[in-house]
């Protein structure tokens, strides 16, 4: 059986059940899980369940603005790479990557003063990808018929 897939450390993918036909992401292996920048953030109750609202932007003009909405998983606690704990909401989406299309949790944050509006993390990339930080971008541009929201 062949081992892992090998990336580089920044790729674009797509979050096909959010409608987002392609996201840039930062790889990273020392983060547990994997997060996505959101501009807005409301829970709302739909069916007797917590619902997310959110907005993803996926490029620097409003016309890049994705309108998402999802069920939430949970709440947990999370550290960031400075020591800080925080409280935040997490989704279960599912990601494309590499022609690959897989399950995560995905926490929901702010995360505009940082470069990439996606962190994928370990628990996303455990036993799929293997990440070589000598590479970016091994992938090509993701089509967008591909993502298209079931």
């Amino acid at each position: 059986m062949p081992g892992p897939l090998v990336l580089g450390w920044r790729e674009r993918l797509a979050l096909p059940q959010l409608g987002i036909a392609q996201l840039k992401a930062k790889l990273d292996t020392g983060a547990r899980s994997s997060a996505l920048h959101v501009e807005t953030l409301e829970s709302f109750q739909r069916d007797g369940a917590v619902w997310l609202r959110f907005i993803v932007r996926t490029g620097r003009h409003a016309s890049g603005e994705v309108h998402c909405e999802a069920p939430a998983l949970d709440r947990r606690v999370v550290t960031d790479t400075g020591g800080r704990r925080t409280e935040r909401w997490f989704i279960r989406s599912e990601i494309l990557l590499a022609g690959r299309r897989f399950a995560a949790d995905i926490n929901l944050t702010d995360r505009r003063h940082l470069l990439f509006p996606m962190l994928l993390g370990r628990s996303a990339l455990h036993g799929r990808f293997a990440v070589d930080p000598a590479r970016a971008y091994t992938q090509p541009r993701l089509p967008l018929a591909a993502t298209d929201r079931p």
